[in-house]
This record gives structure tokens, sequence and C-alpha cells, in this order.
């Protein structure tokens, strides 16, 4: 009899919920949220007290600066790009939410990219 495998979606989704216990978004830092996909890459800036998304960027948008969110540069423009939004809109200090991946690749330099454009982790 084999053992039934687990898919990585939803171990990623547990490691996530297991994070958001511990880290939630207020007004004066409120949390970036990192999720991917196999060809795009999307971020929020959000507040968890009035649960209101503030800002976002993604690969996916039609006027976006990238054309695919599936490589380590589209992820480092999108980072860029949702740190100057985040700035624009008043928020210098955010939580880092990685939405259970890895702090690896794609999530690292979005990060990266984010930390570098002014934004506080």
């Amino acid at each position: 009899m084999a053992v039934a495998q687990k898919s990585k979606d939803l171990t990623r989704q547990r490691v996530h919920r297991r994070i958001r216990r511990k880290l939630s978004g207020r007004t004066e830092r409120p949390r970036l949220n990192v999720y991917r996909s196999t060809k795009n890459i999307y971020a929020q800036v959000i507040d968890d007290t009035v649960q209101k998304t503030l800002v976002s960027a993604s690969s996916g948008e039609k006027d976006g600066p990238v054309k695919s969110g599936g490589n380590v540069a589209g992820a480092k423009a999108i980072g860029k790009l949702i740190a100057e939004r985040a700035i624009a809109a008043g928020i210098k200090k955010v939580v880092f939410d990685r939405g259970g991946y890895i702090y690896h690749g794609r999530i690292k330099a979005l990060a990266d990219a984010a930390r570098e454009a002014g934004l506080e982790f």
C-alpha cells in the first residue's frame, strides 16, 4: 500500500498559515505579502487591522515594467516597483511575509530589490 503524498502547494499553504499566526500588518507597519506562480509574481502591502490592500504590483499588469515574472529579473523589477509605490503612499517600514515560500531565488530577489529601493523590513 502506497503512502499518499501531499502536494507542494498544500505544504506551502500549511507553512504560510503557521507564519501568519505570528505575523500581522498594522497601520504603522503593514505586511508585504508575496505570491508567485510559474509565470508571474505578485506583491501586496496589506494593513491587516482594516483588512485592506494599500499598494500592489504584479508582473501581470498590462502597463507593467516586466514581460515575465517567472525569472529573477522580473522579481527584482516588481520588488523595486512595489517599494516605489509604497514610498509614494507614505509607507517606509513593512513586515515581510514570504507566503510560505523558501527565502531563495525570486522571493529573495524581490525582497532585496525592495530593500535597495528604500523599503525597511
